[in-house]
């Protein structure tokens, strides 16, 4: 079977899907906010990558943040905060790698899921926030994961 090689994304699209990713997450931070409201490194993920976007931080300081992120969901014992605590991370992944980004919306539907929203609502969300010319990058068809 072969495999489509991945699509080179111009810088522009790379930002696009940042942002998409960044939404993704926000989109379920509440799920997060309401069982630690006292620990912002989820949303400091989010406002990482739309940081990056703008050109105020550089890649590696939207990493650090995504690691931060990334360490918040290991320590929470709620399904659904975990899942927005990746999602989060994986938004400010998405500055270094543009792969992320289908993490982060995998994750906010897990989130979702996980708190008895409606996934499929979820999912239409994100689908209709995405450039229809970046879906097949952000949200490839079944048998297409990496």
């Amino acid at each position: 079977m072969k495999v489509k090689a991945a699509k080179k994304l111009n810088e522009q699209d790379h930002k696009l899907l940042a942002l998409w990713a960044a939404d993704c997450a926000e989109h379920v931070l509440p799920f997060f906010e309401k069982k630690h409201p006292k620990d912002d490194r989820p949303r400091q993920a989010i406002e990482a990558a739309r940081a990056w976007v703008r050109g105020e931080i550089a890649c590696g300081q939207a990493r650090a943040a995504a690691v931060a992120a990334h360490a918040a969901a290991r320590e929470s014992v709620h399904a659904a905060a975990r899942a927005v605590a990746r999602a989060t991370g994986h938004a400010a992944g998405t500055t270094h790698m543009a792969g992320h980004a289908r993490h982060a919306a995998a994750y906010a539907v897990t989130a979702a899921t996980q708190a008895a929203a409606a996934a499929g609502a979820e999912s239409a969300w994100q689908y209709q926030r995405l450039s229809a010319h970046l879906r097949p990058i952000a949200l490839p068809s079944p048998g297409q994961e990496p």
